[in-house]
């Protein structure tokens, strides 16, 4: 018997059934003649294809959606969005990250990489949700060197040999800017024996470029490669600010890019250059950033501006094809993370969305992929898998009503603190 069986699904423009045994596609063929704890009957309506992969967000900064729009990034963090965040409790960035977690499986994203405050909350939230997601040990320094709310990293490393596997923990500083030099090479060293990903804002500025030219006489993707910050295992977000050399680094360390086109765009911080990156060898992935530079966790809206941002970018309409950004959100994502998922195959885990074909964006329908990195809103999806596990079928998630009431109760006692 297999534990999960889609029927009359379509896979590659033809109709088939996949069977799930345990957390592993284990059989895809048509017609197939097996008993199933749980059968889904897609009826050739539905298509399978991989979930999204969240390579950078801060999740719960849902809370903060459409609190300080409109600003320039320093006075946004400065002045706003730090001053906020210093009211939010534990329990607080529980409600964040689990309407963040719902706003997510409802885009059909099943991972999510964040750096946040109170990370037990949120890897409380990923845990409960049944969602995989990489929780990281946040580092901002003062002046001494010495790093900010240590307790907080210390209660989630304390929780680490609890977390189910598909829940792990990364070394996150926050920028060159928050973390001085001696922390950052700490955190290399630490990560060199421990094994951690390293999870890190890089070259999101043009101000931070000019800084640190001047401060350490080298890019910031230089300075971080000095530090021994980069590796395959280092996950590089923004990455707008980048020289030829910058990216020739980045593709020799193997370092991981998580581009955040809308983030980059409302913040203005510039425009990523994607197929310069591409040609130089970088691993480009995709990330929504957190919903208070965002606004939202949408992948599908994270892809149809990548794609547009690549072309603009170079110039050439060729450039961000949509089968290279739909990968970047899927499959390269998953590899950039361990999973042996991001595509729908036996033997690979079993991640998986299924995506309305009758919904009207979804017409005409010569090209699935280009329809869903151009077209498509996270209202075509109606069931998400995640490690064979159904988290979200005929586009309900257990307990939405109260996750929603949870995080809106939270907004409150914002609103009313800053006035």
């Amino acid at each position: 018997m297999v534990d999960l069986l889609i029927k009359n699904v379509i896979l590659d423009k033809k109709i088939c059934d996949v069977a799930i045994t345990g957390k592993i596609f284990s059989q895809i063929g048509e017609n197939l003649e097996v008993s199933a704890a749980k059968v889904i009957d897609a009826g050739a309506r539905y298509a399978i294809t991989p979930p999204f992969y969240n390579t950078h967000t801060h999740h719960a900064m849902t809370l903060l959606r459409g609190y300080a729009d409109d600003l320039e990034l320093f006075d946004w963090l400065n002045n706003h969005i730090w001053p906020a965040e210093a009211l939010l409790t534990e329990e607080d960035v529980y409600a964040g990250a689990r309407l963040a977690i719902l706003e997510m499986i409802k885009s059909g994203t099943v991972f999510f990489n964040d750096s946040y405050w109170h990370p037990v909350a949120t890897a409380r939230a990923a845990v409960e949700m049944g969602v995989k997601a990489e929780i990281g040990l946040l580092y901002l320094s003062i002046a001494d060197g010495s790093t900010l709310k240590n307790e907080q990293n210390e209660a989630l490393l304390d929780m680490e040999k609890s977390l189910p596997e598909r829940v792990r923990v990364s070394h996150a500083p926050h920028a060159i800017y928050t973390v001085s030099t001696q922390r950052l090479r700490k955190a290399a060293e630490d990560a060199a024996v421990d094994g951690r990903r390293i999870h890190i804002h890089a070259a999101e500025t043009a101000k931070e470029f000019e800084d640190c030219l001047s401060q350490h006489n080298a890019t910031p993707i230089a300075y971080l490669n000095s530090l021994g910050v980069l590796t395959p295992k280092t996950i590089l977000a923004h990455c707008v600010h980048l020289t030829d050399d910058d990216r020739k680094i980045i593709s020799e360390t193997g370092a991981v890019i998580a581009h955040n086109p809308v983030s980059n765009q409302k913040l203005c911080s510039g425009i990523f250059n994607w197929q310069a990156a591409a040609d130089a060898g970088c691993r480009i992935t995709i990330g929504t950033d957190g919903c208070s530079s965002n606004n939202n966790l949408s992948m599908f809206e994270e892809m149809k501006f990548a794609a547009l941002s690549a072309k603009i970018s170079s110039n050439d309409p060729k450039s961000g094809k949509a089968e290279d950004i739909f990968k970047a959100a899927t499959v390269a994502a998953a590899e950039a993370f361990g999973y042996d998922s991001g595509v729908i195959a036996v033997g690979k885990e079993a991640d998986a969305m299924l995506i309305d074909l009758n919904a009207p964006e979804m017409v005409g329908d010569y090209n699935l992929v280009s329809n869903l990195v151009y077209s498509a809103s996270k209202s075509v999806v109606d069931t998400v898998i995640c490690q064979g596990k159904v988290i979200m079928e005929n586009g309900k998630v257990p307990g939405e009503e109260d996750i929603i009431s949870a995080a809106r109760s939270v907004c409150r006692k914002i609103e009313a603190s800053v006035k």
